[in-house]
This record gives structure tokens, C-alpha cells and sequence, in this order.
């Protein structure tokens, strides 16, 4: 695999990485807010169109990021539900959980 694509699928993995990066780039962000009316750039259209692409893709990477966390929790939400729904159902009941797997057919053929 090819180093970058590893290095990029290290860092996405890692949520403390990626808030920490989002900060700085915030932080570098809101500093070159005066940087830019002082250095006359926001007069430039190559910087405005640049900045533009930038908060484009920002905007949907944060989506993005946002989305995946929400289908994470989800998954996670709905694994607990089931297995406390089987355990209660055990409990509750007279039921035992089953040592071995049976189809319907198998059965039907006995």
C-alpha cells in the first residue's frame, strides 16, 4: 500500500489526531484574518477563490467526519439493544439460549 494512503488511514482512525489538527488549522485560519487585510490579499481573486475551495472542502470534510461518528453510534446503539433484548428475554422466560444451530428445513425434515 502506498505510504500516504497508510499514513492517511492512520490519521482519520484516530479522533484525538484529527480535533487536534482541526484546532490548529482554526487557529491558523482566524490568524490570517488580519494577515490578509493587511498584506492586501483579500483584493486578490486567486486568494479569495482559494480560500473559498478551502472552506468548501473543509465544510464537507466536517460533515463527513460528523457522519461517520453518527452511523459509529448507531452500530454501537444498536448491538446493545439486541444483545439486552436476548438476555432480558432469557431471563424472563423459560427460553435457554441454544448450544447449536437449527434451520426450519431441518427440523421439517425430522
Amino acid at each position: 500500500m502506498n505510504p500516504a494512503k497508510s499514513l492517511w488511514a492512520m490519521v482519520q482512525g484516530d479522533p484525538k489526531f484529527m480535533r487536534m489538527v482541526n484546532g490548529w488549522l482554526t487557529i491558523f485560519w482566524v490568524i490570517m484574518i488580519p494577515v490578509s487585510y493587511e498584506m492586501g490579499w483579500l483584493q486578490s481573486v486567486t486568494f479569495v477563490s482559494a480560500l473559498s475551495l478551502w472552506a468548501l472542502v473543509s465544510g464537507h470534510w466536517s460533515a463527513w467526519q460528523a457522519s461517520r461518528t453518527e452511523v459509529k453510534q448507531d452500530e454501537q446503539e444498536k448491538e446493545d439493544t439486541e444483545g439486552r433484548i436476548v438476555k432480558r428475554i432469557i431471563t424472563e422466560t423459560n427460553l435457554q439460549a441454544s448450544k447449536t444451530k437449527t434451520t426450519r428445513s431441518k427440523k421439517a425434515a425430522k
